[in-house]
């Protein structure tokens, strides 16, 4: 099973933005379609992104909205989720998932908080 570890959350106003980043250890990262969730306060965790194991196809979900960009670096090991245009229903902590293709999402990271302040 691949360990995973996000990174880069903070406190940020409205407008900014963030890059998170999940990094890989155990296995490569290179056989697995890679995801983003978040869970916001009192909130059940939803889907985010989602990116195939090439880099070559991107998922989305609505509320993205165009200002979200998934990405990866199989050399590095890593995953990454560039937020743009950050708004306060943002705010969530942020979960890196794996799974092969065709499974469901067996590894998670620890999670990052995501503060958007207004």
């Amino acid at each position: 099973q691949v360990q995973l570890v996000e990174s880069g959350g903070g406190l940020v106003q409205a407008g900014g933005s963030l890059r998170l980043s999940c990094a890989a250890s155990g296995r490569t990262l290179r056989r697995y379609v890679m995801g983003w969730f978040r869970r916001a306060p009192g909130k059940e965790r939803e889907f985010v992104a989602a990116i195939n194991w090439s880099g070559g196809s991107t998922y989305y979900a609505d509320f993205v909205q165009g200002r979200f960009a998934i990405y990866r670096d199989n050399a590095k090991n890593t995953v990454y989720l560039q937020m743009n245009s950050l708004k306060p229903e943002d705010t969530a902590v942020y979960y890196c998932a794996a799974r092969a293709a065709g499974g469901s999402y067996g590894s998670w990271g620890q999670g990052t908080q995501v503060t958007v302040a207004s």
